[in-house]
């Protein structure tokens, strides 16, 4: 026999490349670094120890300076040192990078990133997730003040609406809700109706 296979179906499967193993499998995988055939078992390149397993993957280095990932897979076998001083002489090395943003709220120390920050459209503050709400981050307070959770901040707001709630009340001149005239809750004789049973 061939790769594999039995005697009645000699082109069926093939056996794990694996010296240890050796199993007829009808489903074989193979590997992308060293295209040998294995069984599901033996699939990984851990677990046949493939010398190619790096063939396909990128690998990235920090620079502690200024914390921005440089990738080494294309630079032809250089050392990290030689690729980290490159980087550092290339004039995009900036310290003041490395200083990550936090949310200005007070007590709050959460990282501020694309997908976890908002920007509140009243006082153009960005805070975190957690204090997207004007009642939640101050936001009556100048920008150039201080941020901080205030208890009253909740009261100013419901005063307000409370005002306009007032005021939407009064034009109504003792009108029913949704009705144009009249202060009788049943329908007009001359209008006809439609009831639903």
């Amino acid at each position: 026999m061939g790769g594999g296979g039995t005697e009645a179906f000699p082109d069926l499967g093939k056996h794990c490349q694996q010296p240890d193993c050796k199993q007829l499998d009808f489903l074989p995988f193979t590997c992308e670094g060293c295209k040998q055939v294995f069984c599901l078992e033996h699939r990984s390149y851990m677990s046949h120890s493939c010398p190619k397993s790096d063939h396909n993957s990128r690998k990235v280095i920090i620079c502690e300076t200024c914390s921005i990932s440089i990738e080494t897979t294309g630079h032809g076998g250089q050392d990290e040192e030689a690729i980290l001083k490159k980087h550092q002489n290339s004039g995009t090395c900036d310290p003041q990078n490395k200083k990550k943003p936090i949310c200005p709220v007070k007590r709050c120390k959460e990282v501020l990133t694309f997908s976890n920050s908002s920007t509140c459209k009243t006082c153009h503050i960005k805070v975190c997730l957690k204090h997207r709400f004007p009642a939640d981050h101050a936001c009556g307070r100048a920008a150039s003040s201080p941020v901080s959770v205030s208890v009253t901040a909740p009261a100013s707001v419901s005063g307000w609406w409370n005002n306009k709630f007032l005021a939407a009340f009064a034009s109504r001149n003792g009108q029913e809700c949704g009705k144009s005239g009249g202060g009788s809750s049943a329908s007009a004789p001359g209008n006809p109706s439609v009831k639903a049973y």
